[in-house]
């Protein structure tokens, strides 16, 4: 009887012993090789400079290349959905901004599934939508242009989903008189702002501040609860009384559907500690970002939220996928 108990306690041991291997195996070895970063937009923007700071960061931790890849394409959806069909292993790893959670809401056919297709593990930084106006624009004050837009119309650029959407909530809001106007890019916006073409846009901090600072253009509203450091004249939409419009642009990090959670939170854990490096910190935050550093399953939790407030926004708007 004593063999019988002592090879059962043995075999425990066994199986025990495996299986703490195994649920620290993926953590303890990965990685082991390069790991490609995935960008589904052009080189330059503000998606590809904060992936390059994060990668340079994560390949010193890691001792291992991070390689970040422009798949630029269908407002992310060509590189997203190249990253949708990789494998799980956390080797090919995905950034994206807040039009990820948008897309469905603007388009009738995306090629993968923007919830179960993917691995949540991170929304790694925040940044505000900012409403622009020319310097020579009468409006000094977000108070001044939202009153001017009850009475007569407000030619207002967009150029990609959330900034259309921003658009609209703001339309909602104030029960404004705003006529949209589409641009294949957020540069083009600026240079029509500028010249007096367009009345305002939204765009991304990075996009309005080169002409901010050079003197052509004026933020003249920031789509958030508090105002920005940068631009400190700049009101929010609740001290103009327009409470509900409020769009965060932000940077999620994705997996393919399927990853290991050890992956993802080795992933997250370290991610941690990079961001806590004073230069990149402070070169975040001097182009307008906060990290925030969501946990993968808040994170989840946050991108269903997110698509419903935003397919909200469109239906009270008439606006129909495309």
């Amino acid at each position: 009887m004593w063999k019988v108990r002592w090879m059962r306690g043995a075999l425990g041991a066994m199986v025990w012993t495996a299986a703490a291997l195994g649920s620290g195996h993926a953590a303890a070895k990965w990685p082991e090789k390069p790991v490609t970063l995935v960008v589904p937009y052009a080189p330059g923007g503000g998606t590809d400079i904060v992936s390059r700071l994060v990668a340079q960061k994560l390949s010193e931790r890691w001792g291992q290349s991070v390689v970040v890849e422009n798949r630029p394409g269908a407002n992310g959806v060509i590189g997203s959905s190249h990253v949708q069909k990789a494998a799980p292993d956390g080797y090919t790893l995905l950034m994206v901004v807040g039009s990820h959670a948008i897309n469905p809401v603007l388009m009738k056919s995306i090629p993968h599934d923007t919830v179960r297709g993917f691995t949540p593990i991170t929304r790694l930084a925040i940044s505000p939508m900012v409403l622009v106006v020319s310097k020579s624009n009468p409006a000094k004050s977000l108070t001044d242009l939202v009153g001017a837009a009850k009475n007569q119309p407000l030619g207002l650029g967009y150029s990609e989903g959330q900034t259309r959407l921003t658009g609209e909530l703001m339309r909602q809001a104030g029960n404004l008189k705003t006529i949209p106007v589409s641009y294949k890019g957020g540069a083009q916006i600026m240079v029509d702002v500028i010249g007096g073409h367009v009345g305002a846009g939204f765009t991304s901090v990075l996009t309005a501040l080169p002409h901010v600072q050079n003197g052509t253009l004026r933020v003249i509203g920031v789509a958030a609860d508090q105002r920005m450091s940068l631009f400190p004249d700049a009101m929010t939409f609740k001290e103009a009384g327009l409470d509900a419009v409020e769009s965060l642009n932000w940077y999620g990090l994705f997996g393919p559907a399927g990853m290991q959670n050890a992956i993802v939170d080795q992933i997250h854990r370290d991610l941690q500690q990079v961001t806590q490096d004073p230069a990149l910190a402070k070169q975040m935050k001097d182009q307008g970002a906060t990290i925030v550093l969501t946990p993968p399953a808040e994170f989840r939790t946050f991108l269903g939220k997110e698509t419903q407030k935003w397919a909200d926004v469109a239906r009270r708007g008439g606006i129909q996928p495309e």
